[in-house]
């Protein structure tokens, strides 16, 4: 499998999660069926292609993508859909993570094995 889909597994999955996530919220501590069923359908296809991706990358590089752009993804769903602040230090710390994603992804002879 070439590298370009083995990303685009990657990024799948951070979009199952960050769905995932997001029908948390909505679940509202699982008091609601429907978004606790799409919450868990969504981890379940999330670590599918987490799992998948593990053939080639590293299970702490594919981890640290796959966490870390969760957490700027969901950051940023929860600022637009939730109306959940982020100050200025939740910015910084934010684009930190996308530093470290960049540097893993441009520099790291870990990325693939």
């Amino acid at each position: 499998m070439n590298h370009t889909m083995l990303y685009a597994m990657l990024v799948a999955a951070i979009i199952f999660e960050v769905l995932g996530t997001s029908a948390m919220q909505a679940a509202q501590h699982f008091t609601r069926l429907v978004p606790t069923l799409v919450m868990v359908g969504c981890y379940a296809i999330a670590f599918y292609f987490l799992s998948y991706t593990l053939k080639v990358i590293p299970v702490g590089i594919a981890y640290a993508i796959w966490s870390g752009l969760g957490i700027v993804l969901i950051s940023l769903v929860g600022a637009f859909f939730f109306g959940q602040k982020l100050d200025l230090p939740a910015i910084l710390g934010l684009g930190l993570i996308i530093a470290g994603v960049v540097v893993l992804n441009l520099f790291s002879k870990s990325t693939f094995h």
